[in-house]
């Protein structure tokens, strides 16, 4: 019989302890690890080409045209059917991506560095709202913005980054998501406060290293009209933290909640990185308009990893604001919030709530308070449209379903009870 309580405290403890830093950029092939050029990662547990849903097949098409291995949807969708490429979820990767998800080799990404566990996590650079690749957008727009974040911004960024790790060490995102807490953000789909610190802290190092003004301009143009700036590496400082937890023996904490448009998927301290999945939830949200509840497609992104954190959904009371773009009163704001510590192991000492006098927010999901309790995961989320090439059309509140969390109980009983 293993002592699940210990097993949980160890498994707290090193999520607790987790450093997250930004440490560099690089391209996807380059730097993620097991990346190959004929590969494509994508958001959630594992799905093959036939069950993709609307909006990952499309940005997994819009992928195919910026790479260059095709030059029309209809021949990107060719190009596909001949098989040609390699599926597999970014969570395999030490990566995580938004919505869709897609990383597709010659993208830049972030590099993000765990200084307690010595792990690191990639994610890709934010293209901003509405029609963009992550919603499943592919038009012409989308790939010429997609070509300038790789031509324009990705070298400005990274000779930036490097000036600035070169003097002050790695970007420290834990302490800028813990900041930006008490600004009104809860790190999921309000980044507006840690954007804004991010651009204030990077900004100096930007321009000493820049020898193109002109470029300089639009980068910082480009970062301050886009509140969601912050959100990818916040993800990749979440996704770090939680694989530094590793394989702990007999414990029950959630280190991974993923969708893929078509299936939700966990993973459990306790259980390795086995995936127990169910379909994903169709979320209840607030419409942009002009569209109907008929367009909305199944949850999908890796964009949970800030919940299983405990951020995003979990810190509702810490940004009254959300309610205003996701539907709902400050007061359910708290209330979420609230309900949220019933399935948790613990309080973050790191990440506090000013209007609950400060307490930490819930994290370590427990795997068997979710079952016992019948309360599971609440996240805040954008919704992107059915159909391939749509793109967002709305954001809300979406609880996960509780068939996985069912299934990975019983497995969970069946080895260590």
């Amino acid at each position: 019989m293993f002592d699940i309580e210990k097993a949980n405290q160890t498994a707290f403890e090193r999520l607790q302890k987790a450093e997250p830093h930004i440490v560099d950029l690089g391209i996807a092939c380059e730097v993620i690890p097991g990346m190959e050029k004929n590969t494509i990662l994508h958001a959630g547990p594992p799905i093959d080409l036939e069950r993709m849903s609307g909006p990952m097949m499309g940005a997994v098409t819009g992928a195919v045209i910026y790479e260059g291995w095709a030059d029309t949807p209809q021949k990107a969708i060719e190009y596909l059917k001949e098989k040609n490429l390699a599926f597999d979820p970014c969570h395999h990767h030490s990566a995580v991506g938004p919505m869709a998800g897609i990383i597709s080799p010659g993208m830049p990404v972030w590099i993000v560095e765990d200084g307690s566990s010595g792990k690191r996590s990639y994610a890709t650079l934010n293209e901003g709202l509405g029609k963009v690749l992550r919603m499943g957008a592919f038009d012409q727009e989308v790939i010429e913005r997609l070509h300038w974040m790789r031509e324009v911004l990705f070298p400005v960024l990274k000779a930036g980054v490097e000036r600035y790790v070169e003097e002050n060490g790695g970007i420290n995102l834990k302490s800028l998501i813990s900041q930006a807490l008490h600004m009104g953000d809860e790190l999921h789909n309000r980044n507006r406060a840690a954007t804004s610190l991010f651009i204030r802290s990077l900004v100096p190092y930007l321009v000493e290293s820049s020898t193109d003004n002109t470029s300089l301009a639009k980068v910082i143009r480009f970062m301050a009209g886009n509140d969601h700036f912050f959100l990818n590496p916040g993800m990749a400082a979440a996704k770090v933290s939680l694989d530094g937890v590793g394989s702990v023996e007999g414990s029950t904490m959630v280190t991974v909640m993923a969708r893929n448009g078509t299936d939700f998927g966990i993973q459990i301290a306790g259980l390795e990185r086995r995936w127990f999945t169910c379909q994903a939830a169709l979320p209840d949200v607030l419409l942009f308009p002009g569209f109907t509840r008929a367009d909305v497609n199944r949850d999908i992104g890796d964009s949970a990893i800030m919940e299983t954190y405990g951020v995003g959904g979990f810190a509702l009371a810490a940004a009254p604001a959300i309610v205003q773009f996701v539907g709902g009163t400050p007061q359910d704001a708290i209330n979420y919030t609230r309900e949220m510590y019933e399935i948790c192991l613990g309080e973050n000492r790191n990440f506090t709530i000013p209007s609950l006098n400060f307490r930490g927010t819930p994290t370590g999901i427990d795997l068997i308070k979710v079952v016992e309790t019948g309360i599971t995961p609440i996240l805040d989320t954008g919704a992107a449209h059915r159909e391939a090439g749509r793109g967002q059309v709305g954001a809300g509140i979406v609880r996960m379903p509780s068939e996985a969390f069912v299934s990975a109980a019983t497995a969970f009983t069946d080895r260590y009870l």
